[in-house]
């Protein structure tokens, strides 16, 4: 079994709302084979807790206006270190750096397919790295908020 049509369809516009607010590592599995309560998964990260928050607000109001689509569940909203959509077709993870490093969730769905995103969001890849070295050379603390 693959994801659905409309499965991709939802990956596709999170992962440009994601990329438009500046995401990093945005990646999205084909989990459908593996597991029977979703059919993708789509990773983002973010340096900061505000960003967390604002690429989580612009991809369920993206998906709510363009796909007609609603989350059935929002979770993580008081830390805003990893929030989680749940659109049941698929399931968003947006994570702070730090937790997107420690949980390495791609660690776990490796061997699930990779879904083609739009080229934005394929750019994004290793750029909480670079905002790492970034910041390391610069010893600033407060770098997060300049990048956003």
């Amino acid at each position: 079994m693959t994801a659905t049509d409309r499965s991709i369809e939802l990956i596709t516009a999170a992962a440009q709302a994601a990329a438009d607010r500046l995401a990093h590592d945005i990646i999205a599995y084909d989990v459908s084979d593996v597991l029977s309560i979703t059919d993708a998964f789509l990773l983002a990260s973010a340096p900061n807790d505000r960003q967390v928050k604002s690429i989580v607000d612009e991809i369920e109001e993206r998906l709510l206006k363009e796909l007609g689509a609603k989350p059935v569940r929002r979770e993580g909203d008081r830390d805003a270190r990893w929030i989680l959509l749940d659109y049941i077709d698929i399931v968003v993870h947006v994570q702070h750096s730090e937790e997107r490093v420690f949980y390495a969730l791609e660690r776990l769905w490796k061997d699930c397919p990779e879904i083609d995103l739009p080229e934005d969001a394929k750019l994004t890849k290793g750029k909480a790295e670079e905002h790492a070295q970034l910041r390391a050379t610069q010893g600033d603390d407060d770098l997060d908020g300049d990048l956003f």
